[in-house]
């Protein structure tokens, strides 16, 4: 069957008003903190089929997966410092698993399986217990091998917030989790998750949650908004652009930058599994614009905030957010242990045990995920310099697993002013990151491409 880019239904309302409450496609974090997990009681978080009709009628329901009911899954949110305690059940009808990006956390809750444990077999249920050491914007999703592409691409992703201790003072505190659905002629999904070697499963119908883009919000003249955006794309690789607004960037990846930026151009590469927390005022009149900007294709708005009412009150420059203390001041790259990841296209077809196609390999092993040794073995605290190569025509989305890591220059004489734990990759392109090891375990750097990930595009590195 061929593939067709099906307009979705306006299934919830598409303008709302900043400190109103906002459904679940744009979450308004100005007031409350739904969806937190405290020490004292575990918040409950179910993966379950769900139905929904993503195009209008004549059209067949889509058979979805989900978080809670909901697509995006509730935004789950805590205090620095706070226990984080969370009850999985699995509600579908295969074995999966629950992964945080760029939340530190305990290797055996890393959720990478099979690397760093079973998954959760259908029907079983799991508690996750840890503190919440780093402040920041997460995201969560599974990452079972063999099945992650469909469980994603299906809808089971969502977002974590662990709030800073003092928050900076805005207006207005969003949360966009941005996703691209790939749809069949009659409206239902696109059945067909396998890995290829192309760009990957990108949807001609892009939402933000459950409904469509473009969704308007209204703030009062020169409004000072935090916006928390988090790609939920299987493989969507596009330019997040403001028109009417000028951003400054706080962090990306979950990890505060050096100082707050303000990117080149007004946008911000975004990939599959990226995070950005931005901020930036609005106009004094008229309305602004969140972009989404692909190569060949033109621009999709995301948000519009429409400008009304009695001016804001005037605000400073903004501060740069709170330091992660467990990130470290110094890496010592001259005493740093070093591997390369050097990713290529399998040059012969092959399958892994459980049918999956081989597509992709790494340092020119071509197996099954995870079936390689690993890259390099390190005791904790020690420096590592990862060389990431992308020998493959096709931009890729390198994740490293429990670290954030620092994109060093050419010639080893300095990295950029902020953290990050995946990088945009383009095609024949090489970068080298560094960072510390950080805890013990098992840590996998991967595609947060899925169906590159199922396929072996993946490897991992001990830290002992």
């Amino acid at each position: 069957m061929r593939k067709a880019d099906v307009a979705m239904s306006p299934l919830l309302s598409r303008r709302a008003v900043v400190g109103a409450g906002l459904a679940l496609a744009l979450t308004d974090l100005t007031r409350a903190r739904g969806g937190e997990a405290n020490a004292q009681d575990a918040t409950t978080l179910e993966a379950a089929p769900k139905a929904l009709r993503l195009a209008p009628e004549p059209a067949k329901d889509a058979s979805l997966f989900a978080y809670g009911a909901s697509i995006p899954g509730p935004p789950l949110r805590q205090r620095i410092g706070e226990t984080f305690s969370l009850r999985l059940v699995n509600a579908l009808p295969e074995p999966t698993s629950f992964a945080l990006l760029g939340a530190p956390v305990p290797n055996a809750m890393d959720g990478v399986a099979p690397l760093t444990g079973p998954p959760l077999a259908a029907g079983a249920s799991a508690e996750l217990r840890f503190p919440a050491r780093s402040a920041g914007l997460f995201a969560y999703r599974p990452l079972y091998a063999p099945l992650a592409a469909g469980q994603i691409g299906r809808g089971l992703f969502g977002a974590m917030i662990v709030d800073e201790e003092r928050p900076p003072e805005v207006d207005g505190d969003l949360l966009a989790v941005v996703a691209d659905w790939r749809l069949a002629e009659d409206g239902t999904l696109d059945p067909d998750f396998a890995a290829r070697p192309d760009a990957g499963r990108i949807g001609g119908l892009v939402s933000l949650g459950e409904s469509p883009a473009p969704l308007a919000v209204a703030g009062r003249p020169g409004a000072r908004m935090r916006l928390r955006l988090v790609s939920a794309c299987a493989a969507r690789i596009f330019l997040a652009a403001f028109e009417g607004a000028a951003p400054t960037v706080l962090a990306i990846d979950g990890a505060p930058a050096d100082s707050p930026f303000e990117p080149g151009r007004g946008a911000v590469p975004v990939g599959p599994g990226a995070r950005f927390d931005l901020a930036f005022a609005l106009p004094a009149s008229g309305e602004a614009r969140l972009l989404m900007r692909g190569e060949g294709e033109a621009d999709r708005p995301l948000v519009v905030f429409k400008v009304e009412g009695e001016p804001a009150p005037a605000r400073g420059p903004i501060a740069p957010l709170p330091a992660d203390p467990l990130l470290p001041t110094r890496i010592k790259l001259e005493a740093a242990k070093r591997a390369d990841f050097v990713v290529e296209l399998a040059k012969a077809p092959g399958r892994g045990p459980d049918g999956t196609p081989l597509l992709w390999s790494v340092n020119s092993a071509l197996n099954a995920p995870f079936a390689a040794g690993p890259l390099l073995s390190v005791k904790r605290g020690a420096p590592v310099v990862l060389n990431l190569v992308n020998r493959s025509p096709f931009a890729q989305q390198i994740h490293v697993r429990g670290h954030h890591f620092r994109l060093l220059h050419d010639l080893d004489d300095g990295w950029d002013p902020f953290w990050r734990d995946c990088l945009l990759l383009a095609p024949g392109r090489s970068k080298r990151v560094a960072f510390v090891a950080r805890e013990e375990g098992r840590w996998a750097i991967l595609s947060l491409i899925p169906d590159r990930f199922a396929a072996g595009l993946c490897a991992y590195f001990v830290v002992a």
